[in-house]
């Protein structure tokens, strides 16, 4: 019998033949020369930069740290000496502080009375605009739905302002009614929470 006729049996179908192992280590040390020689001398050059910028990074960070330190000596240095000029003014101020607060009271009391008087004039004067903003927005609401509900065209300016001023009446009377309406239902719901 042939040893080229001779079929693996058994556990020899796992075992490679003589000629796989050759080639094998061939296709290895081909590779293994091709990682030695060019990736991992270029592989070593980008960690060698890595750490390069590390440790710039990390020396500047050192020397940030110590201007920082250096800053802050200075800060407290200045603040200590803030703190002294502050209660030489304090002192300073103290003596004229009773004087200097009456004038400022009543200065006060008079520039509150006049932002008061300026408020009320400025709230009372937006109010008039935005009833009138207000009156004529929904005044164009209810003559667009009169015009939709009657089926003609309110354009006339006449008829428009009597149907608006109608409008706004009834609403004026609507909500008058409701106001009225609710502390009286308050009231009774309270003298029925007493029985």
């Amino acid at each position: 019998m042939n040893a080229a006729d001779h079929t693996p049996q058994g556990i020899e179908i796992f075992i490679p033949g003589i000629y796989d192992w050759f080639w094998s280590l061939v296709v290895t040390a081909i590779i293994a020369v091709f990682f030695f020689r060019y990736l991992l001398p270029k592989l070593n050059a980008i960690l060698d930069e890595r750490a390069a910028k590390i440790e710039g990074g990390i020396a500047l960070a050192e020397k940030v740290q110590a201007e920082a330190a250096d800053a802050k000596a200075q800060t407290e240095a200045e603040l200590a000496e803030a703190r002294n000029v502050a209660a030489g003014i304090k002192d300073e101020a103290s003596s004229d502080g009773a004087a200097i607060v009456a004038e400022a009271r009543s200065k006060a009391q008079s520039e509150a009375a006049r932002i008061v008087e300026a408020a009320h004039r400025q709230i009372e004067a937006e109010r008039a605009s935005a009833v009138v903003s207000l009156r004529e927005e929904v005044g164009g609401l209810a003559t667009e739905l009169a015009s939709r509900i009657v089926g003609e065209s309110l354009a006339d300016d006449a008829r428009q302002s009597r149907v608006i001023d109608r409008f706004l009446d009834d609403l004026d009377t609507g909500l008058a009614g409701s106001a009225a309406a609710a502390p009286a239902a308050a009231g009774t719901d309270t003298d029925a929470d007493r029985a």
